[in-house]
């Protein structure tokens, strides 16, 4: 599903037109961005957990070369989905 099928849903649901759910869809996207990038972390209740986290510089090995070089430090983003999502996704309807 691309953010043009995302709005595309949007607008049939809400009664908007494509201009607007696309609008709409793009500024809710930037605020997570924006979030993450300024809190390092968003919670989403009922959808999951994102959050930065800082990999420090490490050995690693060329694969094709077989040399050994220094991976440098870098941030990742992770994710974590919530107990509701993964229950939904394994059609569990309750929390056991």
């Amino acid at each position: 599903m691309t953010k043009a099928d995302i709005a595309a849903r949007i607008a049939d649901k809400l009664s908007m037109t494509r201009n607007e759910s696309a609008e709409l869809t793009d500024q809710v996207f930037e605020l997570m961005k924006q979030v993450i990038v300024e809190e390092g972390k968003l919670k989403i209740a009922g959808f999951g957990n994102f959050e930065v986290k800082r990999k420090q510089d490490r050995k690693g090995r060329n694969p094709q070369t077989g040399e050994e070089m220094t991976i440098t430090a870098r941030s990742i983003l992770s994710y974590h989905p919530s107990v509701v999502l993964k229950n939904r996704i394994n059609g569990i309807s309750k929390v056991a």
